[in-house]
This record gives C-alpha cells, sequence and structure tokens, in this order.
C-alpha cells in the first residue's frame, strides 16, 4: 500500500497538479482499494483534522498580516531600526535583518515579510554599494525569522498535529529567532567590512525618540500576541481575533493608511490564502490517519534503523527530513507528512515535543530559502522580478548559519526551552 500510495503521488506532482491533489488522491486509493473500511471514514477524518479550535488563528493571522502589509507599520518600523543602526558599519544590512525580524513578530508571514520589507530596503541596499545577490539572500533569509517569531503560522501547524501547547511553541522560538539575528547582523557587518560599504550618518537622540515614537504602534503587535498570551489574559487563538482587531484600529484610524473599500480585497485575498490552508490540512489529516492506521512509520523507521536509535540521533534525522523535504515542498505540506512518522520516535524517548516543534520549525523556515524549490525564494523572484540564479546566488553563507543553529539547538536545547521554562514551569 505505502508503495502505491508514494508513486501515486510522485506521477501527481509530476502532472503539475498542486500538492493538495496526490495527498487526497494516494489517502482516497488507499481506503477504496486497501482498507477495509468505507471511504466515509476519509471524509470523517479529514474533517476532523480541521476542527481544533486553534486551527481559528491562521486565517486570524493571515488576515492581521494581509492589512498591516498594506499599510504604514513596515514603514515605521523600518525608520525606527535605521535610526539606531544605520550609522554602523554593515547598519542598512543589519536594519534588513533586525527589521524583518520585527515585522515577523507583528504578521507571522514570511511572504508578507520579504514583500513589506524587502520592497523599501533592497533600493536602499543597492545604492549603499550592496551586491543583488547578497541582498536578496539577506531579505529571504531573514524573512524565514518570521516563522518562529511568535506569531507563527507553522507552529499553530505544527502544534495542532502533534497536539503540541502553541503557546509554548510560540515561546520557544524567540532565543532561535533572536540568535539567528544576531548571526545574521556579525555576518552583515563583516561583508560590509571586506566590501567597504559606506555607512549613513549617525541619528540625533531627538530623531530616535521620533522614530520610536512614530513605531510605538506596530510594536504593540508582539505585545498583544507574547504580553497578552503568557499574561493569561486570552489564548492564541483569541490573540489572532485582537491582531486583526488591532490592525484594522492602527491602519485605518490611527494612520488612516487604508480605506473600507480596501478591506474586501485584503479580506478576498485573506480566504484564497485560508482556503488552501485548510484543503492541505484536512488532506494531510487523512494522510496522516491512514499511515498511522498502517503502521508505516514504524515500518519506515525500522528500515532506516531509526527504531533503536538514540535521542540525538532521531534529532539529527528528524532535521535532515524537514529541511530536505522544505526544499522541494511547502512547509505546511511537510509538517503534515513527516510529523506523524516521527511521533512514535519522539513519544517512545520522551524527547521533548516543544524543543522537537522548535527544531523542526526551524528546519522549515531553511528549507524554504534553500534551493532549488524553496519556496520563498519564488516569492523573492515574484516580488523583485529578478532570475532564479541571481535569488539563490548569496545564500549558501546564511544556510550555512542556519544550520550551526540548528546544531547549537540540538546540542544546547535550553536556548529554546529556557524561555519556556521561565514562563510555564
Amino acid at each position: 500500500m505505502a508503495t502505491t500510495m508514494i508513486v501515486t503521488m510522485i506521477v501527481l506532482l509530476l502532472a503539475g497538479f498542486p500538492m493538495m491533489v496526490p495527498l487526497i488522491a494516494a489517502t482516497l486509493i488507499a481506503f477504496v482499494i486497501y482498507l477495509p473500511i468505507g471511504p466515509e471514514i476519509m471524509i470523517q477524518q479529514m474533517l476532523a483534522g480541521i476542527r481544533p479550535s486553534a486551527l481559528i488563528a491562521v486565517p486570524m493571522f493571515i488576515l492581521a498580516a494581509d492589512i498591516i502589509t498594506k499599510g504604514k507599520s513596515a514603514d515605521r518600523l523600518i525608520n525606527m531600526v535605521m535610526r539606531f543602526v544605520g550609522h554602523m558599519r554593515g547598519g542598512l544590512g543589519i536594519a534588513t535583518a533586525a527589521s524583518c525580524t520585527l515585522f515577523g513578530a507583528v504578521s507571522g508571514s514570511t511572504q508578507a515579510t520579504v514583500v513589506a520589507i524587502g520592497g523599501p530596503l533592497r533600493p536602499r541596499m543597492l545604492k549603499s554599494g550592496y551586491s543583488d545577490s547578497f541582498t536578496l539572500a539577506l531579505i529571504v533569509n531573514s524573512s524565514d525569522i518570521a516563522m518562529l517569531i511568535p506569531p507563527s503560522i507553522a507552529m499553530i501547524i505544527y502544534g495542532v498535529v502533534s497536539g503540541t501547547s502553541i503557546s509554548e511553541l510560540f515561546i520557544a522560538g524567540v532565543g532561535p529567532g533572536l540568535l539567528i539575528l544576531v548571526l545574521f547582523s556579525i555576518y552583515a557587518y563583516i561583508y560590509a567590512r571586506r566590501h567597504d560599504i559606506p555607512t549613513e550618518p549617525k541619528a540625533s537622540w531627538s530623531e530616535r525618540v521620533a522614530a520610536v515614537g512614530a513605531a510605538v504602534w506596530p510594536l504593540g503587535f508582539p505585545v498583544i500576541v507574547v504580553g497578552g498570551i503568557y499574561g493569561g489574559i486570552f489564548s492564541p487563538t483569541e490573540a489572532a481575533s485582537v491582531c486583526v482587531g488591532y490592525a484594522l484600529i492602527l491602519e485605518m484610524l490611527i494612520f488612516r493608511s487604508l480605506k473600507v473599500t480596501d478591506i474586501y480585497e485584503i479580506a478576498k485575498s485573506t480566504g484564497l490564502i485560508t482556503a488552501v490552508v485548510f484543503i492541505l490540512v484536512a488532506a494531510g489529516a487523512g494522510f496522516s490517519w491512514v499511515i498511522s492506521f498502517e503502521r508505516i512509520p514504524q515500518m519506515i523507521l525500522g528500515a532506516l534503523g531509526l527504531a533503536e536509535a538514540g535521542p540525538y540521533t532521531v534529532l539529527i534525522a528528524i532535521s535532515i527530513a524537514f529541511f530536505v523535504g522544505c526544499m522541494f515542498v511547502d512547509p505546511i505540506v511537510v509538517i503534515l507528512v513527516l510529523t506523524p512518522i516521527f511521533a512514535p520516535l519522539v513519544s517512545g524517548l520522551g524527547l521533548d515535543p516543544v524543543l522537537v516543534g522548535t527544531i523542526i520549525t526551524l528546519q522549515v523556515a531553511i528549507g524554504s530559502a534553500t534551493p532549488p524549490f524553496g519556496c520563498d525564494i519564488f516569492t523573492a523572484i515574484a516580488i523583485f522580478k529578478r532570475p532564479y540564479w541571481e535569488v539563490i546566488r548569496g545564500t549558501p553563507v546564511f544556510i550555512l548559519i542556519l544550520l550551526s543553529v540548528s546544531a547549537l539547538l540540538i546540542v544546547f536545547p535550553q536556548i529554546a526551552l529556557f524561555p519556556r521554562d521561565l514562563a510555564f514551569r
């Protein structure tokens, strides 16, 4: 049965069908031909996959990200960061990485971050003397910090699939996200020194204070998400709804960057993205039920020799599997398909599911920006209208930095777990 499902998925993918079709087709074949139960059970399992209330947060965070991407929040965050680091060697590169991190904490979306931060900062970096390959690689890879910094849609999907606390996942992603920002900033500094990139004039403290004052409202988003959840005021799902309301008030009433007529197009875009996400989640739930029912994960892990492996070996295997998977397939699909396969090992070894979830999120972030088919690469190609090879030319150094953070996270899990323990233990 496993062979038939894999062949079906490969054939349909090569034929050009979107990923949801191979998932559903392979699952349907398993139910109709191989399983001694009716296909109506497949529908039940697919519906069960999208039933968890935590998934309500996904369209809410997507909608909030769409609203602020079309507003002025990104410009205010960029201006604030530039006032503090623009005069440093490599300051513009550091500001780009920091702005991506801050906007990721506001939007939770890598694609939104590429659009909102890359749009205004790429021309400035090119004008200052940075190469386009370095600039594009910095924007694409820095935007992936949005997968780790709350709110993170990837973490929500993993939390629903694995039954892990989304609140704990959110706080665990902060440490690795900030570590990546520091390492990217160091590399931007080294690059600027090697290529003699000029610095910008140093801002006065009055300009810095004014910039902070202008960015106070956008900075309310991470306060709502992190402060609200860990202060016990509301759940992650409720935080998502509050973020939507806050985004509307911010962009329509305070900044006046959006009109009522703009909301229809924004809502339509959110609806389309949400529909794709939920179809994938439903298809993944049916697929996961089939492979679990037939004990396919145990067969695969046994064949790979992982059934008796130790914790470090398992974490390395998980890292490799998710990293390679996201080089070819959408991160949500990879999480839906691979998480149930490794679930028996994670449970059997007593690994902390929050640590595993953080490692998985980091790997899908890296894979999403890695050739040949990382999805963020094609987002950058579409937005900046640059050829494929130019977008990926500068990525190797950033990928090595991200992989080094992965290794550190496996060896020193407290990078992720210390903030979690501080907040919940």
